[in-house]
């Protein structure tokens, strides 16, 4: 319940107006009994005209918790949507705030079911809280004080019912809050697996195996559908044993009453009122034991979101002034290893770059050019040694100062559902026409939107099908150089482009952005053989650096990935 202690204040109102109406309702449900009991007490003595007032009285009293139950349940819901909504909205602040390593860790779909799937439990259960759980031990503890006034000479039945419930709850409920916990772990499963699949799908139907990713996906689903069966069967345990308990010892209640009856006459009118208080305190404890039921599943929902709240970002940026970066990049013996891994991916890399140089990164599949290019926006701190940006160590600079500085381009481009300006602002929040008339330009990317009757406000469909993989990467591009970025990476994210269509791009890069320090990985040499200095990686390690005809003189590795390439092209 820590978790929701934060977000009680801002609807203090709402939960106070629900909490009096709550009580409204038990009182009006507790007072019914006794006016019953009177009832019949004047029907005894031939009162109608008591029988006429009283009645009026129970019709008051009815329409009252009527309309308090019409008021609990607008202010219960305002106030359980908007705490579930603030808590969805603090969770998705705090993942934006995340590391690739601690999203990687959690994984985007397990995320994606606690923003969901788990904010959705813990606003039924404070919807439930406020409107049925509240009412449960007002009704309980008033039940059993009138009962026991009623016919003193009773309070043990009321007393080895409760013990009886509570017994068979116990044995229950501890059982359910595992299989709960389990339930959240396989809806995980589950939203991965469907996600995979629908993500891949031209995959799978290219190499025919839908029935091997429909034999996946039921295994995990058929689990669910265990465990959920399991909990079914718990729960058509719960209520009969619940109704026998109550109804078994009402009849043994009755049956004294009937003793006692004879006896004192007058005792009749009150078997009325103690066999409803009696129905009252059984139907509390069995709504009550339901909601905790609801409740088990919603404290293990609140665990999962605390997890991720409770999470510290594993890259800090430091709260300090904004600072003007040039260009300049320095790797000062650096070595990194992904968490988790037991071998460096990066060992002891040192180089010094200068502002406006183009620098072209090569080497074979997993030889640590990504990575490495990956520390320099601070996707990732290093191991060991130290990154600089202008001078300045990464781990010393804000994050809007880095960000204005560094631009990526992946290899695998992304964008987001929305518009083609949409995607361009996110690389210049404030950008203009103008600025995205020359992104466009510059990437290649203004012959294919600018033919668009929309242009510029074209939509982009959910992950981009409605665009080819040249075209979003040509939007890409112009996302990264849009803010005209000191530094820009582009992680091979000309793959995808024709022959022409890649030397257009390289040349309008070198025409307009002549400035700009730039870092080029490519698998292919002819993508960098231009630039002005070449690294050569190996074995995530910096095994060679210089101009494409120094490095085919001075370099093994380099010479054997150029040789392969022209002997592949021939």
């Amino acid at each position: 319940m820590k978790l929701l202690k934060p977000y009680w204040k801002g609807y203090k109102l709402d939960v106070t107006l629900a909490v009096i109406a709550v009580i409204i309702m038990a009182i009006s449900a507790l007072w019914q009994p006794t006016l019953l009991a009177k009832i019949v007490q004047a029907i005894s003595d031939d009162k109608m005209s008591t029988v006429n007032t009283i009645g009026m009285q129970l019709l008051l009293l009815a329409g009252l918790g009527l309309l308090a139950g019409v008021v609990n349940t607008i202010f219960s819901a305002r106030a359980s949507q908007g705490i579930a909504a603030d808590i969805r909205e603090s969770t998705y602040r705090k993942i934006q705030a995340f590391s690739f390593s601690n999203v990687e860790k959690f994984s985007a779909g397990n995320l994606v079911v606690r923003m969901t799937n788990d904010v959705t439990q813990i606003q039924n259960v404070l919807m439930m809280m406020l409107s049925v759980l509240l009412r449960t031990p007002i009704l309980f503890i008033g039940g059993f004080v009138l009962a026991v006034h009623s016919i003193p000479q009773l309070w043990w039945v009321i007393v080895v019912m409760v013990l009886l419930v509570f017994i068979i709850s116990a044995g229950i409920f501890s059982q359910m809050g595992k299989k709960f916990g389990r339930i959240q772990g396989l809806i995980d499963s589950v939203n991965l697996k469907a996600k995979e699949n629908l993500q891949g799908v031209r995959v799978v139907k290219s190499f025919n195996q839908e029935g091997n990713e429909q034999a996946r996906f039921n295994v995990v689903s058929d689990e669910t559908q265990n465990v959920n069966i399991q909990i079914g069967y718990l729960f058509s345990l719960l209520i009969p044993a619940f109704m026998f308990v109550g109804q078994g010892l009402m009849v043994i209640a009755i049956y004294f009453v009937g003793q006692m009856v004879g006896a004192h006459p007058k005792m009749l009118a009150e078997v009325t009122g103690f066999i409803n208080y009696l129905m009252i305190i059984m139907q509390a404890i069995i709504i009550g034991g339901m909601m905790m039921t609801f409740a088990s599943r919603a404290f293990v929902s609140m665990g999962r979101i605390k997890e991720v709240l409770d999470t510290k970002a594993d890259l800090l940026y430091k709260d300090v002034p904004e600072q003007n970066l040039d260009g300049a990049v320095e790797f000062d013996d650096v070595s990194f290893t992904y968490p988790g891994d037991d071998q460096a991916t990066l060992k002891d890399i040192s180089f010094s770059v200068n502002s406006g140089e183009m620098i072209g990164i090569v080497g074979a599949t997993g030889s640590g050019k990504s990575t490495m290019a990956q520390l320099i926006p601070r996707l990732f701190d290093p191991t060991s040694g130290t990154v600089k940006v202008g001078g300045v160590n990464l781990k010393d600079v804000n994050q809007r100062s880095l960000r204005s500085t560094v631009a990526f381009v992946l290899q695998r481009a992304t964008l987001f559902s929305g518009k083609i300006a949409d995607n361009l602002r996110h690389g210049k929040a404030d950008a203009d026409l103008a600025d995205m008339q020359r992104a466009a330009n510059i990437a290649q990317a203004a012959e294919f939107v600018e033919a668009y009757d929309d242009q510029y406000e074209h939509v982009v469909e959910e992950r981009s099908a409605n665009f080819s993989g040249g075209q979003k990467q040509r939007l890409s591009i112009a996302r990264g150089v849009i803010g005209e970025p000191k530094i820009l990476i582009l992680d091979d994210s000309t793959s995808a482009l024709d022959a022409r269509s890649e030397k257009l791009v390289k040349e309008a890069l070198d025409r307009e952005l002549k400035g700009t320090t730039t870092f080029v990985i490519a698998e292919k040499i002819s993508s960098v053989v231009n630039a002005d200095r070449i690294f050569v990686m190996d074995e995530g390690k910096l095994v060679a650096q210089g101009t494409h005809a120094q490095l085919i003189t001075q370099s093994d590795v380099y010479r054997e990935i150029y040789q392969t390439q022209k002997a592949q092209e021939a």
